[in-house]
Parts: structure tokens; C-alpha cells; sequence
């Protein structure tokens, strides 16, 4: 890892596509595609952030993920995988977050999350002081807090996470 700061990214939805019809571990369909714009994205942050997939994945294994991620070039841009079949909980549970933060060593404040499901990635990172970007594909639905922010693609989140304002600890 690079810097003492992490982008969690959901796995279905978020990074790759959830497509119909495939049922199992996502390593073993037929077809896997990335969502639009995750590897440009993932290749820029991946330069200043340690980068994270943070999953409720039943169906697949740590091993599995990263054999998924491989077939779409993604793997080379993320440093950990959590899953539930490894953390034992799921999102949006604060059990499931405080074991990445202790894996990572950072701050609540140091980690954002990146994800899809509204109230399971992102109330669930906020509920542990973890700010978030909600990834909705309908324009026109926003949500915004002060520990949270909307974006419509992926390209847009580079610029996204830039306008949360550094936050200091208390002297």
C-alpha cells in the first residue's frame, strides 16, 4: 500500500456488471464485463489511494474475486479483497467495516466507500464514520450529505472524492 488513505469499491454493480442469467461464482460465467470506465478510474486513484473491493459476495471465494477481476484487467489496481465469506458479516453491519478499517490500520476518516446499494454500502459506511460516494445510474436522483455524495459514472469520481474537504482531527 502507498499511502495511509482507501477507496472501498462494492463488487456487483459498482466495479463489474451483475449480468442476468449467470447464477454461481462470478469466475465461472461464461461472459464477465467491468462497468464503464472502471479501469481508467481504478489506473488513475490507484497512483494515490490503496485501492479495496468490499463485497457481499456469497457465491464467491477471495480466490474466486480475483480470478473474476483478472479476466477484466482489474486485479493489477486493487490491493485487498474483502469478502463475506472471509469477514464472517455482512455490509451493512459495522462488524463487517471495522474489520477492513483494522486490516487497513486507517481511520474511519482516511477510507471512503464506493458503492451501489444505497443503504447497505453507503448508510452502512457511514453509520461507521466512513465517508461515501452513492453510484446511481439514474439521473436526476441525488442524494447528498455531509458524509456522503451522488455520481452518475465512475469517471465522475475522481473529481467527486476531491470536493470532501480534508478532515482534521481535534487538538
Amino acid at each position: 500500500m502507498r499511502i495511509n488513505r482507501c477507496v472501498l469499491f462494492d463488487w456487483g454493480g459498482t466495479l463489474m456488471k451483475d449480468l442476468p442469467g449467470f447464477a454461481g461464482p462470478m469466475a465461472g460465467w461464461p461472459r464477465v464485463e467491468c462497468i464503464e470506465g472502471a479501469r481508467e478510474v481504478l489506473a488513475e486513484l490507484h497512483k494515490t489511494w490503496t485501492l479495496a473491493l468490499a463485497t457481499n459476495a456469497v457465491n464467491s471465494s477471495e480466490e474466486q474475486i480475483w480470478a473474476a477481476l483478472r479476466r477484466v484487467s482489474l486485479d493489477s489496481f486493487l490491493d485487498k479483497v474483502y469478502c463475506f465469506r472471509a469477514i464472517g458479516q455482512k455490509k451493512p453491519s459495522s462488524e463487517f467495516f471495522a474489520y477492513i478499517l483494522n486490516d487497513l490500520g486507517l481511520e474511519p476518516s482516511s477510507v471512503f466507500m464506493v458503492g451501489d446499494d444505497f443503504e447497505s454500502d453507503i448508510q452502512g459506511a457511514v453509520r461507521c464514520g466512513i465517508r461515501s460516494i452513492w453510484l446511481n445510474e439514474h439521473p436526476g436522483e441525488e442524494r447528498e450529505g455531509g458524509m456522503y455524495r451522488t455520481v452518475h459514472d465512475l469517471k465522475s469520481l475522481p473529481e467527486v472524492l476531491g470536493m470532501f474537504e480534508p478532515r482534521h482531527s481535534p487538538s
